[in-house]
């Protein structure tokens, strides 16, 4: 009877309806997530990277991403300044696996910021779990380049 009705639980998560205005689609259907359910590699998506570097844009468009899926975001300084990207009403909206430095796994409770003082990439893997729109950006500073629109739908 447990099975049944945390089945019957989880149907009705994924089978809500959508944010109004919401075109975003499921990333698989919940039948074919298997016992790994949202971290199922038909629920994965690698999202374009953002890059760090002095006098570039930090994204090449606004980031749009389902409640319930499952993101891989790797984040690419060139070591050209140090900076840092920030965004903590995102991390608070979204539920972090891990974040990988150099091959070195971390499961963080919370995130704040992630600051380069030199080149490098940071890989960060989360469920994005709260409808709204985000920003992340790099602090301190005021051009629109310098941060990325996140919605979550």
């Amino acid at each position: 009877m447990k099975k049944f009705a945390a089945l019957m639980l989880a149907a009705a998560t994924f089978n809500a309806a959508p944010m109004p205005g919401a075109h975003a689609k499921p990333l698989c259907a919940p039948e074919k997530m298997g016992f790994a359910g949202m971290m199922s590699k038909c629920n994965r998506e690698t999202l374009p990277p953002l890059t760090l570097a002095s006098g570039k844009p930090l994204a090449e468009a606004p980031l749009k991403l389902q409640s319930g899926g499952y993101y891989k975001l790797d984040i690419v300084a060139d070591g050209s300044a140090e900076l840092a990207i920030s965004g903590a009403d995102f991390f608070r909206a979204v539920w972090v696996n891990e974040i990988v430095i150099n091959s070195i796994e971390i499961r963080p409770l919370g995130v704040d910021s992630i600051e380069f003082d030199k080149a490098g990439t940071v890989t960060m893997s989360f469920i994005a779990l709260k409808p709204g729109r985000y920003e992340i950006k790099i602090p301190g500073t005021k051009g629109e380049s310098q941060r990325v629109k996140v919605s979550i739908q």
